[in-house]
């Protein structure tokens, strides 16, 4: 039982409906109009007179006994079968919903349970079966969602009956009630099994959830398609999403593996850049591959410069919050109010920050408040409850509408989304939606994204968002998550440092035969976007960190996928380039800026270590993360490569580690050896 179920239990009876009364009233009165006209009592079994034989009082006395036998039966049954009924019917369609709702849950298979037979005819009664626990916690916490917003007032009436039914019912009431069964038909009748739930449903954790499928990035021929280019990534959700599934003894789906927010998840202490003005310093390092001999991996980390606290601008923030019914469990807008909390004490006392809401309808709970008034801005953020539909298209505009009304061209001007995703009501074209969050990026007001809860999380949809937005899309399952996103990480998630980040790498032929990226499937670009200024690309934030993967195969290689060209030209390399494997490009954009901005660093000889065990361990722990996605993910490169080398290179690379996250990592390898699918 949850708060809203004993704020609920406290609340005062509510006033009878007065359809309710007057049609129970026509119902009395013509029953009694009915049995008006007809004589009172009964005239059997008549008493017993001194007229009646010795023979004919025994015959009497044994059919009434008899007769009580049966009645004594039929009671008992009603007895057993109408509490079980009733405890059956709450927990089927709590606050009077409709059985067929269940369909979206979990079910469990029937259970048989054995009532008192009658005397007459012995039967077992099977009712419907009593749903597991996941369903009933989630049928709860409906109910008490849709309580959520009205905690401290009156209970909600029942409800009313729809048009066609009420006609319904005061059609039959208009008509004579039917002479009452007997009770032994009553007790028959109440013992009649429910109809059966259909079992052949998803549980609510699996299946339901949305992800984008994308193949995974195949090996490429380095004279054929000699260049590489993608957008950057610093979203990490994918990874907190895993983890829960981890925790729970299941392997995620595999779509849900993006093997570069795992390996960005990660803080690493990469080499910093000395300003804002160049917000970045690539460190590239090449080492043997751990999974496959003979080939190498090019590994390229970015660090971002972080913003000291007297250099961050002001922030214009509207939390946008899901507050619809499906959002009620404990894991979602609970988790979020924390998680805002959280976020609140980290800003200053100049920022501002604004709470519209939106369920069934949108509504602005707070109107842009000074952070310097912070009881006022908790105190919304402490009154919101859940209930409703989903209608998110309408509440974004009115965040939009109150970011614009604040904005600041000197400030972050943000709309922070708190969902599970669920957006099944009010968003009739998501291309439209998604074009309305573009055209305000362009004004200016950016897009992130907080994802909470499992089963119906539309994690498509939230990585569409996000990027159209030039946001980070988090995910948070815990309050450890949410203080790592929120409170470690606050500047890296709001402030950006540089925006339409792109990465592009031309490899030489003459020393790589092969190559293949590892992850960013979900980014990738054409050869062309790097030079277009008008082509969105990612976001990075103050001191994030980038890591891209590269898997190369020298000139020469005997382990080639891809046989050489009959007809094909070897270009020869530039004599200043044979010490060169390839050319790193990284382009951006500086925040108020639209020209971007270059950086280019040749791919070396001297930049490579012998043994893997020789390169840094920061390099050495992400490519062990980079390993284990890909286990998760089923990438068909990886050998026999297993989850115990990844857990013996992470457990080699853990280094200084003072929020644990690494030592979590190696748990989590862990667990999914033993996880089922």
């Amino acid at each position: 039982m949850i708060e809203p179920d004993l704020t609920q239990l406290n609340a005062p009876v509510p006033p009878p409906d007065g359809d309710a009364k007057r049609m129970a009233l026509a119902a009395a009165m013509a029953a009694f109009e009915k049995g008006a006209a007809e004589a009172q009592g009964s005239a059997a079994p008549q008493r017993l007179s001194h007229a009646s034989s010795p023979m004919e009082g025994k015959r009497k006395m044994r059919q009434t006994l008899h007769f009580n036998r049966a009645l004594a039966a039929s009671i008992a049954a009603l007895m057993i079968g109408a509490p079980a009924a009733f405890m059956l019917s709450r927990n089927y369609a709590p606050g009077g919903g409709s059985i067929s709702n269940l369909s979206r849950g979990p079910t469990s298979p029937p259970a048989e349970v054995a009532v008192a037979p009658r005397m007459e005819a012995p039967a077992a009664v099977q009712p419907a079966p009593a749903p597991s626990a996941p369903v009933a916690r989630e049928e709860r916490a409906k109910t008490a969602g849709a309580l959520g917003g009205r905690a401290h007032g009156v209970a909600a009436p029942p409800p009313r009956l729809a048009g066609s039914v009420r006609k319904d019912a005061e059609q039959r009431l208009s008509r004579s009630i039917p002479p009452a069964k007997p009770v032994a038909a009553i007790g028959a009748e109440g013992a009649r099994p429910s109809p059966p739930i259909d079992t052949n449903v998803a549980p609510e954790s699996e299946f339901r959830d949305r992800f984008e499928s994308k193949e995974t990035n195949p090996v490429k021929s380095a004279t054929a398609e000699p260049v590489s280019t993608f957008s950057i990534d610093v979203d990490a959700a994918s990874y907190a999403f895993a983890r829960r599934a981890l925790n729970a003894g299941r392997l995620p789906p595999k779509d849900s593996v993006r093997v570069e927010e795992f390996v960005n998840y990660f803080p690493y202490d990469y080499p910093k850049p000395e300003s804002a003005q160049t917000p970045f310093k690539p460190t590239i390092t090449v080492t043997p591959s751990p999974w496959s001999a003979g080939n190498r991996l090019v590994h390229v980390a970015i660090q971002g410069y972080a913003l000291q606290s007297a250099e961050r601008p002001r922030a214009n923030l509207v939390f946008l919050i899901d507050v619809s019914g499906s959002m009620s469990p404990q894991d979602r807008l609970p988790l979020v109010k924390n998680a805002l909390r959280m976020l609140v004490d980290e800003l200053k006392p100049e920022d501002t920050v604004a709470v519209v809401t939106y369920a069934s309808g949108s509504g602005v709970a707070l109107e842009p408040t000074k952070v310097a008034d912070k009881a006022k801005i908790l105190a919304t953020i402490d009154a919101l409850g859940a209930g409703g539909s989903t209608a998110g298209a309408q509440g974004i505009q009115d965040a939009y509408r109150l970011a614009e009304s604040n904005f600041d061209k000197t400030a972050v001007n943000r709309v922070i989304l708190a969902t599970d995703g669920d957006f099944n009501v009010g968003v009739a074209d998501q291309s439209e939606l998604k074009g309305l969050i573009e055209r305000k990026r362009e004004k200016g007001v950016f897009l992130s994204i907080l994802g909470v809860g499992q089963g119906n999380y539309n994690d498509a949809l939230m990585q569409a968002l996000a990027q159209n937005g030039n946001g980070a899309a988090v995910y948070v399952d815990n309050l450890n998550e949410a203080r790592k996103a929120l409170v470690e990480e606050a500047s890296s998630t709001l402030f950006p440092i540089a925006k339409d980040v792109k990465i592009q790498v031309e490899w030489n032929p003459a020393r790589v035969s092969e190559y293949r990226l590892i992850g960013y499937e979900t980014r990738a670009l054409r050869r062309e976007d790097f030079n277009n200024d008008k082509v969105d690309a990612g976001d990075v934030g103050s001191g994030h960190r980038v890591t891209a993967i590269y898997e190369i195969t020298p000139a020469g290689s005997e382990k080639n996928l891809i046989d050489d060209l009959r007809y094909g030209q070897n270009t020869p390399a530039a004599a200043q380039a044979k010490s060169e494997l390839g050319f790193l490009k990284l382009r951006y954009k500086l925040p108020k800026e639209e020209a971007s901005r270059l950086i280019e660093q040749p791919i070396a000889d001297q930049q490579g270590v012998e043994s893997l065990t020789r390169a840094p361990q920061d390099v050495r722990f992400s490519i062990a993360v980079a390993a284990f996605a890909q286990l998760l993910k089923g990438a068909p490169y990886l050998g026999d490569y297993s989850y115990d080398d990844v857990i013996a290179l992470a457990q080699s690379a853990k280094g200084d580690d003072p929020f644990g996250y690494r030592a979590e990592f190696v748990n989590l390898a862990r667990l999914a050896k033993s996880a089922r699918p």
